[in-house]
């Protein structure tokens, strides 16, 4: 197979699951390629995402590795199946590589959930308050780099659209609900959107009320994209030097805990409901 000059998020996933089960069986690339009949050079390519695999071989490579797992060998056989690239790829010369895994990790998740605490989420966000975010931005962007954020921004929101749409929970702080990016008018337009939002059958919002307890944060946005086993989610946090991708087990549960804390002290889904409608009323 030719090599890639650019694999997607899915493909360095796969092959970094595969490097995971030959560095657990504590073989070398060398002894894991003379059991495929290859050669190291081959399952360093597959490893960093550089070649393709198919399917049946990513089943060799587990039964060499003697992993009995078979809920997470079926879920690495089916990466493979996929070879048309998504609507995000159109914007993989536009704009940074980190935006462009967000959109493809969120497509094939099964289940979504954010944390902001000054921002509303992305996928919940409206075009006007987007625009505004995109405008505050640090060094400036230029008017067809925001557009092209924004752009992307709202077609991520396709997947919670879907004939059978992942289920996304969205903990925001009662500051994010209170900042007025893009003055009045568009603050108030996203919090009748967000309150319209939480009324979806696949959409759970709770909000952390001021006043409430402690919790762990460190303030900056957090999605966690559950894969179709736990070994296959990932964490992506919105970070001042850009986005960074975590896929580590330990790093996975203990997000999984901030996010179960964060929830803990939040309001229940209605009466989040109600303090959004309060806040919007109050504008």
């Amino acid at each position: 197979m030719p090599v890639r000059s650019s694999p997607t998020a899915r493909q360095l996933r796969l092959g970094t699951e595969l490097r995971k089960l030959r560095e657990r069986a504590g073989m070398s690339s060398t002894e894991a390629g003379r059991l495929l009949g290859t050669n190291q050079a081959q399952i360093s390519n597959i490893e960093a995402g550089r070649v393709g695999v198919s399917a049946e071989r990513v089943r060799t490579l587990a039964r060499n590795y003697d992993c009995s797992d078979h809920a997470l060998v079926a879920s690495l056989s089916a990466m493979t199946g996929e070879r048309k690239r998504g609507w995000w790829e159109e914007y993989r010369e536009m704009l940074p590589v980190g935006l462009i895994d967000l959109a493809e990790l969120e497509h094939h998740a099964t289940a979504v959930r954010a944390a902001q605490v000054i921002n509303i989420p992305g996928l919940l966000q409206t075009t006007d308050y987007a625009r505004a975010i995109f405008r505050e931005a640090v060094p400036a962007l230029m008017p067809h780099d925001i557009e092209f954020r924004v752009s992307h921004r709202i077609k991520r929101q396709s997947i919670l659209y879907r004939a059978t749409p992942p289920h996304y929970t969205a903990i925001i702080h009662e500051a994010a609900l209170r900042m007025e990016f893009g003055g009045i008018d568009t603050a108030r337009a996203q919090l009748n959107h967000l309150a319209a939002m939480s009324e979806r059958d696949n959409v759970t919002i709770v909000v952390i009320p001021f006043g409430g307890t402690s919790f762990p944060s460190s303030g900056h946005g957090v999605d966690y994209l559950h894969g179709p086993v736990p070994q296959l989610d990932t964490v992506l946090l919105d970070v001042a030097q850009g986005g960074a991708q975590i896929d580590a087990t330990a790093k996975l549960e203990k997000y999984r805990l901030v996010l179960n804390r964060m929830q803990e002290v939040s309001l229940p889904p209605a009466p989040s409901r109600d303090l959004i409608h309060r806040i919007a009323k109050a504008l």
